[in-house]
C-alpha cells in the first residue's frame, strides 16, 4: 500500500508501506477522501503546527471518508462506507463527563502531538478503532462525507454559543471553518450573518451558504456592538480585538480559530464594560453524528469543497490549499 509522510519542513512523499493488520477491536478502512486542514498546512510547510514538532515520517489527515476493508468482528461488511471520529479521549476527569474530549491524554489522528506519533488518515489503509467507526446513510456520497469532521468542529463551536434563532451572527475569517460555522450558525437558526475576511474569494463563498452582511477587510468597517454572537475563525490577535469590538452588551465571543502559542496583543478591555462571554471551542464531543446527518440531508455544502486532487500530487494539493484566494476545502482523493 501507499501513504503520505511528511518527513520534514516541505518534504512529503507518496511511499510504499506495509499493510495494517487489524486487531480485536479494530477495523482496517480503504480511504476514499482526505481533507486538508490547517494543522496539517503547518506540518508540511513549517515541520510543526504550534509546539507539535515532526520527529519522525508522519501521515497527516483527520478528516476522512472511507469504506470497511476488514472488520475481523464481522460487525461492518466490506465495502459499507463510513467515516471517522478521529478522538481517543484520555483519562476521565470529575465534572468533564459530557465533555470528553477535553480529558487529558488522549489523541487525535494525524496529530504529532504524542510521540510516536499518532499517524493519520492520508493512506490507502487505514486501521482505526471500532468505536472511531461511524457508518453513512445511504445517498450522502464519501466526497461530502469528508466534511464530516471540520462541520462537527463548527456545530460545537455554534452549539457552546446558545440559542442562536433570531441573533445577528458574525464570522471572522471565511475559510474552510468558517464558511462551516456560516452554514452550522444558519442551521441553528441564525437570521442575519455577516462574515468578514483579507480577500473577496471567501466572502463570495460565504454568501453562497447564506451569509447576509460580507466585510471585506480594509474596505469596509465593523460597527461596535453590532452583533449578538462573534465566531472568530481566523485565529488572528486582532481579529479577537474586533470581535470583543464588534459583539453587542451581554454577547457572546466564540474563539474558534487556534491562536498563536504565544503573548500576543489583544484589547479585551471592552468586554467588561458589555459583560460578555469569552468562550474557547476545542474539537468536539458527539457532534461528528449531528454533521453526517446534517450532510446527509442537503448537498448545499458541496460548494465548501473546492478541489478534489490525488495523494500523489500532494506537493500541488498543499499548495493549492495554503492560497484562500484559490481554494476552500481541498480534498487529497486516495
Amino acid at each position: 500500500m501507499k501513504a503520505l509522510a511528511i518527513h520534514g519542513k516541505e518534504d512529503i512523499r507518496w511511499e510504499d508501506c506495509a499493510a495494517p493488520v487489524p486487531a480485536d477491536g479494530q477495523v482496517r478502512l480503504r480511504v476514499s477522501y482526505v481533507g486538508i486542514c490547517g494543522s496539517d498546512l503547518h506540518y508540511y510547510f513549517y515541520g510543526a503546527n504550534g509546539e507539535n514538532v515532526v520527529r519522525e515520517p508522519f501521515t497527516p489527515g483527520h478528516e476522512l471518508s472511507a469504506v470497511v476493508d476488514l472488520d475481523p468482528s464481522g460487525r461492518l461488511p466490506s465495502g459499507a462506507p463510513v467515516t471517522v471520529h478521529p478522538a481517543r479521549y484520555g483519562q476521565p476527569v470529575p465534572g468533564l463527563a459530557d465533555r470528553p474530549h477535553l480529558c487529558p491524554g488522549g489523541d487525535y489522528l494525524g496529530s504529532a502531538a504524542t510521540f510516536p506519533h499518532r499517524q493519520g488518515g492520508a493512506a490507502e489503509l487505514l486501521i482505526v478503532e471500532d468505536h472511531m467507526v461511524r457508518k453513512l446513510p445511504e445517498g450522502l456520497p464519501l466526497r461530502r462525507a469528508a466534511l464530516a469532521e471540520p462541520l462537527a468542529v463548527a456545530l460545537h463551536a455554534v452549539g457552546l454559543a446558545g440559542d442562536l434563532t433570531g441573533r445577528r451572527v458574525l464570522v471572522i475569517g471565511a475559510g474552510p471553518i468558517g464558511l462551516l460555522v456560516v452554514a452550522a450558525a444558519l442551521d441553528r437558526g441564525a437570521t442575519e450573518i455577516g462574515v468578514s475576511d483579507l480577500r473577496p474569494e471567501p466572502l463570495a463563498r460565504a454568501a453562497a451558504l447564506g451569509a447576509t452582511e460580507p466585510v471585506l477587510v480594509g474596505r469596509d468597517s465593523i460597527a461596535d456592538e453590532s452583533f449578538d454572537v462573534v465566531f472568530e475563525c481566523s485565529g488572528v490577535g486582532v481579529s479577537l480585538t474586533q470581535a470583543v469590538r464588534a459583539a453587542r452588551r451581554a454577547g457572546t465571543v466564540v474563539q474558534v480559530g487556534t491562536l498563536p502559542n504565544t503573548e500576543i496583543s489583544v484589547n479585551l478591555a471592552p468586554m467588561l464594560g458589555k459583560e460578555l462571554r469569552l468562550l474557547g471551542a476545542f474539537r468536539f464531543a458527539t457532534e461528528i453524528d449531528d454533521a453526517i446527518a446534517m450532510l446527509a440531508a442537503s448537498d448545499r455544502l458541496e460548494s465548501v469543497i473546492s478541489h478534489v486532487i490525488p495523494a500523489a500530487e500532494a506537493v500541488d494539493a498543499f499548495t493549492l490549499a495554503r492560497d484562500a484566494s484559490a481554494s476552500a476545502k481541498v480534498l487529497l482523493q486516495l
